[in-house]
């Protein structure tokens, strides 16, 4: 029976958060990856994930994109790869009435999710084409003009180019993550996971692009009018400290915001979605300095969907609390009413651990307690 039920803004937020945890699952430290995907998917906005090889950048956008559904095109650029790799190649049917027209079906011009590994090393001739579907969702070559579905490009590099023209394109991509090899005290979670690497999470049963596209509507809808000035003071203190934003990049740091604010249900930012505004730092060191300056603005940030990357970014309480109430949560959901296991046990340890060392009980949120007093129950039973 095909439901009556109004799809609201919180429904979809629901179910994209639900994906998002699909797509962590298995993800040891780069949860902020999955997140931030989805985050530019609302936001119609492209983002750059740079780090050394081997440090798992494909698997979490892989991951993600398995949850979103739709059309995917992944492609590893190189300095040889021709244009037709990755646009298609030219329709000998229509060379022979005159007309350069390209035959697009299965290539990125008609992917809805897209990922470019080594996007840098890419030719002229292909990211020059590239800004066209990359800025205004339009294929040109040729005699081909082409409306481009695309959601989010997700490009991956292991440096970023120093070459000025590159960094101009490079420019295009509003958010970036950089990632290093995981943390001493995830090494654990680390070997457990890549042992049984070759399982994931199952694909969405069905696309969640629709539900995409109604956050992205609600994000462009968005109020943003009490968040404007703190996030105008937030541009000035980000420049201020010597992080280049271009005006392109202040002006477009919006949609990031509105869409953070959809993810978590909201028709209305608040200063909680300021937590966004290092990922437009272009650099390494730039998003360190971004942190710094901006910590006042964005301790009180958190977001129910991406609580991890609202926790990497805010460093703020709040963010910590959600994203162990959530991670406590699914914890429960998975270890059930039953005696633990021995690594359930360890699961649910290590998890209060965490807790009580980031949180006095009495000042805690009233969540994070009845969560913590879950998990110690479980760990009675």
């Amino acid at each position: 029976m095909i439901s009556t039920q109004p799809v609201t803004l919180s429904t979809d937020a629901a179910l994209l958060r639900d994906a998002i945890a699909r797509a962590r699952t298995g993800l040891v430290d780069r949860e902020v990856v999955a997140e931030v995907v989805v985050l530019c998917a609302v936001a119609g906005e492209h983002v750059l994930v740079i780090g050394a090889p081997g440090t798992a950048k494909s698997e979490a956008v892989r991951r993600t994109a398995d949850q979103l559904g739709g059309r995917y095109f992944e492609y590893l650029l190189g300095r040889f790869t021709e244009p037709s790799e990755i646009f298609g190649p030219v329709d000998l049917r229509r060379l022979r009435e005159g007309l350069v027209e390209f035959e697009t079906a299965g290539m990125l011009p008609e992917a809805e999710v897209a990922f470019l590994d080594e996007v840098f090393l890419g030719s002229t001739a292909v990211l020059n084409t590239l800004l066209g579907i990359l800025n205004e969702r339009v294929f040109r070559r040729g005699s081909t003009r082409l409306s481009c579905p695309l959601r989010v490009c997700v490009g991956a590099a292991n440096t970023l180019p120093d070459d000025p023209a590159l960094a101009a394109f490079a420019d295009r991509f509003l958010a970036r993550v950089f990632v290093t090899p995981v943390a001493d005290g995830r090494l654990d979670e680390l070997l457990e996971v890549g042992w049984g690497a070759g399982s994931r999470p199952a694909p969405t049963a069905g696309a969640l692009l629709p539900t995409v596209d109604r956050l992205s509507e609600a994000a462009r809808t968005c109020d943003l009018g009490a968040v404007r000035g703190p996030l105008a003071a937030a541009i000035r203190r980000m420049r201020q400290a010597g992080v280049p934003l271009s005006d392109r990049r202040a002006v477009r740091s919006q949609r990031l915001v509105s869409a953070a604010a959809a993810l978590d249900g909201r028709t209305t930012a608040s200063a909680d979605d300021l937590w966004v505004l290092p990922l437009i730092a272009p650099t390494l060191d730039a998003q360190a300095a971004a942190r710094d300056v901006l910590a006042d603005l964005v301790e009180s940030g958190r977001n129910g969907s991406l609580v991890y990357a609202a926790e990497e970014f805010a460093r703020g309480q709040q963010a910590r609390a959600a994203r162990l109430v959530e991670a406590g949560r699914r914890l429960l959901d998975e270890v059930g009413t039953g005696p633990l296991g021995h690594d359930e046990r360890l699961r649910v340890e290590g998890t209060l651990r965490e807790i009580d060392a980031g949180f006095v009980l009495a000042d805690a949120p009233q969540a994070l307690r009845d969560v913590r007093g879950l998990l110690v129950a479980a760990i009675n039973a």
